[in-house]
């Protein structure tokens, strides 16, 4: 199971890729929390990304859950670090054993000290490839997009994102 966390959903809504993404991963589910700050706040305030969102919510390709461990998700929303939405989903990802997707270094770096596994955007895309759902040009289409949207990767992991798809 796939936790994702709201910066890889907003930028794979905005490219379109939600469902090549999907389909190559398996189960997949977006945290309350996460749902309330990316869709409902993005539905009101008028982000196409928000209505992608939601309607691949409605159309089934992610489930919606709830925190189940109160304790764990009380202690993470202590550290002032993290938002109340990354620790919904690390609780999440460490209750379902699941994967947390999340791109910021310090909730992968939590998630490490609290031995829940993680994954990023862009292994998502490359993951695509390898399942077949998403051609190498698609991918590479993907991650410009995403950069040209606001996406933030450093020059050096761009080249070595671009590189894993061309090796492909």
């Amino acid at each position: 199971m796939y936790v994702f966390d709201a910066t890889p959903l907003i930028y794979l809504a905005k490219t379109g890729t939600l469902e090549p993404i999907v389909n190559a991963t398996g189960d997949c589910c977006i945290p309350e929390q996460v749902y309330e700050e990316v869709v409902e706040t993005g539905v009101r305030e008028g982000h196409p990304d928000a209505r992608r969102i939601h309607r691949a919510t409605e159309d089934g390709l992610f489930d919606r859950d709830s925190v189940s461990d109160e304790r764990m998700f009380a202690r993470l929303c202590e550290n002032p670090k993290l938002s109340v939405a990354d620790a919904a989903v690390l609780t999440i990802a460490r209750e379902l054993n699941g994967i947390a997707v999340i791109d910021e270094r310090y909730g992968r770096a939590v998630a490490n000290a609290e031995n829940i596994s993680t994954r990023g955007t862009a292994f998502l895309v490359i993951n695509a490839i390898r399942e077949e759902t998403m051609t190498r040009e698609e991918a590479r289409s993907t991650i410009d997009a995403m950069v040209d949207s606001g996406w933030f990767i450093s020059p050096s992991v761009y080249t070595k994102i671009v590189a894993r798809i061309d090796d492909l």
